[in-house]
């Protein structure tokens, strides 16, 4: 037999091209002319592959520059025409994309879901993205059943065989199968299409049926495969069989034992996940044993052995102990592995790329495998801050891409009717240009958003902005953070306009009840080619080819509802990739594990060896359970595990090579593989400590480079301005800002700085008490008497005239009216016990007032109510939503708001209201529960006066206006913070009061 295999040791093309060079791989081919090396074929699993080998052969010095014919299994057709059968053979269909697969496999899913049979398989009816994703896992059975060439007869005889070992769903879901798998071939009939996985395996079976009349008695090598596709398999041994044909094999365990061997082809044994899985069946396939495999590699490892025996099967794990090697051996086979044991993804990124940098500077070729492409995307990014651009193989999801998260953001604006974080977003992208300048898009942004959603809240859509746009130039309103004339307007109409324009198809299509996959890929596009016009966007090309593939299947998959478009939209680019397409340098890549078979650079280093990650978990798909699997002649799903323990094998045969993983994942805790974890238990543990001190530098660097040695937290802010531009007038919920943190006066009228209202701000409990408390105003303002028949009625007429304008919450908003009326009830009720007490009513009633001090000052205010009582005095009433202050807090002095205004109805101030006396201060909670309305009245320093409390804090306040306003005093932050304060101030951010502050126990400490 001529059957070879190159152990992970020994880098694999490296090796293979001097066994072909030295002749150990070509039988008696003689070499004795300079062209015979062209006359060798050499067949290798990928394109990576077959270039890195035609550098093998390059760099080897006996190479005369003529290559061997390198070719790929199941390459591009093109490239396969010389190399099937030379025989007239009938004309195969086209094989059907992996989109027109999942469209029309999601009918027939949809169909079964929204069934008597199928609903009841569910909880809760599938959405449409759900739908999709199952019609995917569908043709991944259809391509299993392909691979393992079953059919619908075995799912049958499943049913018969395990029937009443099924649940209710399992055999619903078997006749599915059976109705589908009949289907599948019919369908593909009448659109003039071949299954791709069938289409596959008759191909290589022509491959192999043609081989001895292709390559005669010429040298044929089949390099690097695993043979776990029969047809493959089947392939590989016709090519060993040939006169002059050759099998290498990527990493047989040729000191395997006959037992082992035995055991490895035992289901019982469940040695699916063992690396050597795949090249056991193989070698089966081909009649053969480990001991008929010739090693090519030149020496040995121990690190090979070593990698055997800790990926053993579950088994052999009893022998661990005897089998283990001494220390000096275990250094040996270790000496070049490092690990490097993260605390999270961030960091192991940043030291993966650390250690990658300092190979390079070594003037070391490096290769980063990982299957985890968000942490791929990491270690780019922190690359690039070392200069070193890189290039993910695998490319960028589609959908996450820079288009793609373009096209989300047109298809969330047009979901969401134009909501006003959307847009923002949307017109913040860099990509969207309108056929514009940044520049200009980027000020009509500025303008939309501080004239027109700041503060306001417009009616849904673009119609809602154009009409906002045209009550804003009539009079702007209060809110409104930028006021605009007309010659800034007109181009937001016509930015509007374009917007509209863009999104005409989408929003035509949402109006529908049910739409179409390709329908809403159209729409998309449409929308992203007007909205990136003029932009030069990564990725455009993929999404044109993703839409051409679309329009293509016009009226194919299911019809669905206008809900849950980005789940849909993210089912339906599974698969397409955007590649980089960079300027990389060519010594440092980083690969997926396939991309990365047979390489074999100075240093490899594995990244995200978590569990569930590397491997992946063995999950069977909704539609097979594993015994089915099992019970239908498929492999299990451990079979992927098997051959990314394969993968790990082999890379870790490298020279160099350091294993990454992080101790969390996102938010949670997560374990390292257990490859990682088998081989530190079969090493030990003093061997496992010393891999991870190894790689101990490469963290601690990550950690240290964004690291600042000391630092210095900044002190409280003392602002000092001149006394001449400070304040001269306050209002009376300033007196207690003055009192409590002076720098939030000097923020807001000496650097005139005041908090933009959120973008987008939806209605809450709190707004919904300001509208309860404005109702309530107008009520009096108008002069309506509570005790009249009527009144109720005429409160609720206000606030019906009150609450439409929350159009953004049209349901809640019909709850809070409705609850108003129990509000307005208790309302009245308060009003009616005091009635007899009061004389007129006065509702926000501003005033102002001037002290006497040695400059002019003046102190304002608005109260919410002031009531004349029928004893001359009168009664000042603040309505709150949330609590009033503490007694401890009013008799401190601390809540000067009420007893300001007593100050200033006491001096005539208050408008409308003559000079009086204050007989009550009261605190009178807006609500529901059982405090709502009860009145609070205000607790003034124990046996003192009313008024001579308002005497007191009117002198306090004159005392801290000359101190803190009058002379060249420093303005401090958080004088006297508020006690079980748990919201920030609006310039407590600007102060950086988290830095020198903190909170224990409801006390700040400075």
């Amino acid at each position: 037999m001529t059957i070879f295999s190159i152990a992970p040791h020994s880098p694999f093309l490296p090796t293979l091209a001097e066994a072909v060079m030295d002749g150990r791989l070509l039988g008696d081919w003689p070499r004795d002319n300079p062209f015979w090396l062209s006359d060798v074929t050499v067949i290798l699993p990928t394109q990576r592959a077959r270039e890195a080998l035609a550098e093998a052969f390059a760099r080897h010095p006996s190479f005369t520059g003529l290559l061997p014919d390198i070719r790929t299994f199941g390459g591009d057709e093109g490239d396969e025409e010389p190399f099937l059968p030379p025989f007239d053979a009938p004309p195969s269909l086209p094989a059907a994309t992996t989109l027109e697969r999942r469209l029309i496999l999601s009918r027939l899913v949809a169909a079964w879901a929204h069934s008597p049979a199928g609903g009841q398989a569910f909880s809760t009816p599938p959405t449409a993205a759900e739908i999709f994703s199952m019609a995917d896992s569908l043709a991944h059975v259809f391509d299993d059943l392909a691979i393992a060439e079953r059919g619908p007869g075995e799912l049958r005889a499943l049913g018969d065989q395990l029937g009443p070992e099924l649940g209710a769903y399992w055999q619903q879901t078997l006749t599915f199968l059976d109705i589908a798998l009949s289907s599948w071939p019919l369908m593909l009939e009448d659109r003039k299409r071949a299954d791709p996985s069938q289409l596959r395996g008759a191909r290589l079976d022509r491959q192999a049926e043609g081989a001895p009349l292709i390559y005669g008695d010429r040298p044929v090598i089949a390099a690097g495969s695993t043979g776990s596709i029969p047809a493959t398999a089947r392939l590989l041994k016709a090519l060993e069989r040939l006169p002059r044909g050759a099998l290498v094999l990527p990493g047989l365990d040729t000191t395997m034992s006959s037992e082992t061997h035995a055991a490895l082809l035992d289901p019982d044994q469940s040695p699916h996940g063992h690396p050597q899985y795949h090249l056991a069946k193989l070698l089966r396939t081909l009649g053969a044993s480990p001991a008929d495999v010739i090693e090519l590699g030149p020496i040995e490892h121990p690190r090979t052995p070593l990698l055997h025996r800790a990926l053993a099967l579950t088994s052999e794990t009893a022998l661990w102990a005897e089998q283990r090697p001494d220390v000096e051996t275990r250094a040996a086979a270790l000496a070049g592995v490092s690990v490097i044991a993260a605390r999270h993804e961030d960091e192991e990124a940043r030291a993966i790329a650390i250690a990658a940098r300092e190979a390079l500077a070594n003037k070391q070729t490096v290769g980063i495998i990982t299957p985890d492409r968000n942490l791929a995307r990491r270690i780019a990014a922190e690359l690039g801050r070392f200069g070193v651009v890189v290039d993910d193989a695998a490319g960028a999801p589609l959908f996450q891409s820079t288009i793609g998260r373009l096209a989300r953001q047109i298809l969330t604006l047009a979901v969401n009717q134009c909501a006003a974080v959307d847009l923002i977003s949307l017109l913040r992208n860099r990509a969207s240009l309108f056929g514009r300048g940044r520049g200009e898009i980027s000020n009509l942004a500025d303008d939309i958003e501080l004239a027109l959603l700041r503060g306001q809240r417009p009616a849904p859509g673009l119609d809602g902005l154009r009409a906002a746009l045209a009550e804003h130039l009539i009079e702007p309103p209060k809110g409104a953070a930028r006021r605009l004339n007309d010659n800034r307007a007109s181009p937001i109409l016509a930015l509007l306009d374009d917007i509209a324009a863009a999104l005409s198809p989408l929003t035509r299509l949402l109006a529908t009840p049910l739409i179409r996959a390709a329908d809403l890929a159209g729409a998309i596009v449409s929308a992203v080619d007007l909205v990136a016009a003029g932009a030069p966007v990564r990725g455009r090309d993929e999404l044109q080819s993703w839409a051409d593939e679309m329009a293509k299947l016009t009226g194919e998959g299911h019809a669905f509802a206008p809900a849950g478009l980005d789940a849909v939209l993210s089912a339906l680019m599974q698969g397409f990739q955007v590649r980089n397409r960079l300027d990389s340098r060519g010594d440092i890549a980083i690969w997926g594990q396939i991309e990365a078979r047979l390489m074999s650079p100075d240093l490899m280093i594995l990244g995200a060896l978590n569990e569930d990650i590397w491997p992946e978990p063995a999950d069977p798909g909704p539609w097979l359970s594993r015994g089915m699997r099992l019970a239908t002649g498929l492999e299990p799903p451990e079979r992927l595990q098997g051959l990314a323990a394969h993968d790990f094998a082999q890379a870790m045969g490298n020279a160099k090579v350091i294993v990454a993983y992080a101790d969390r994942i996102g938010t949670s805790p997560s374990l390292p593989s257990r490859l990682v974890q088998r081989l530190d238990a079969f090493a030990g543990e003093e061997a496992a400590t010393a891999l991870r001190q190894r790689g101990r530098g490469w963290i601690e660097a990550a950690r240290a480079i964004d690291a600042v040695d000391t630092t210095t937290p900044a002190s409280r802010p003392l602002p000092n301005p001149p006394a001449s531009i400070r304040p001269r007038k306050l209002s009376v919920t300033e007196v207690e800002t003055l009192m409590r943190s002076p720098y939030d006066l000097y923020a807001k009228h000496v650097l005139k700085l005041r908090q933009l209202d959120p973008l987008g701000d939806v209605p809450d409990a709190r707004e919904r008490g300001t509208i309860i408390h404005d109702a309530f105003a107008r009520f009096v303002e108008e002069g309506h008497d509570p005790t009249a028949p009527d009144a109720f009625e005429k409160l609720m007429a206000i606030a019906a005239d009150a609450f439409p304008g929350l159009e953004a919450i049209g349901e809640r908003r019909d709850i809070w009216l409705k609850r108003f009326g129990t509000a307005a009830e208790q309302f009245l009720a308060f009003e009616r016990e005091r009635h007899p007490r009061v004389r007129q009513r006065h509702a926000e009633i501003k005033g102002r007032m001037p002290l006497h001090l040695a400059e002019a000052f003046e102190i304002t205010g608005q109260a919410d109510r002031v009531d004349e009582m029928v004893d001359g005095t009168v009664e000042i009433l603040d309505f709150k939503t949330g609590s009033p202050p503490s007694p401890a807090m009013m008799k401190a002095f601390e809540a000067p708001q009420l007893l300001m205004e007593a100050v200033m109805t006491q001096a005539g101030a208050m408008a409308g209201i003559a000079s009086a006396p204050t007989s009550a201060l009261t605190y009178v909670k807006i609500g529901l529960g059982p405090e709502a309305f009860v009145p609070s009245a205000f607790k003034a320093s124990d046996g003192m006066p009313l008024m001579e409390a308002a005497d007191e804090i009117n002198r306090r306040l004159q005392s801290h206006i000359d101190h803190f306003l009058f002379r060249q005093t420093p303005m401090p932050a958080r004088l006297l913070p508020l006690a079980g304060q748990r919201f920030a101030g609006p310039y407590d951010h600007l102060a950086r009061v988290a830095e020198w502050t903190s909170v224990d126990g409801g006390e700040d400490e400075v």
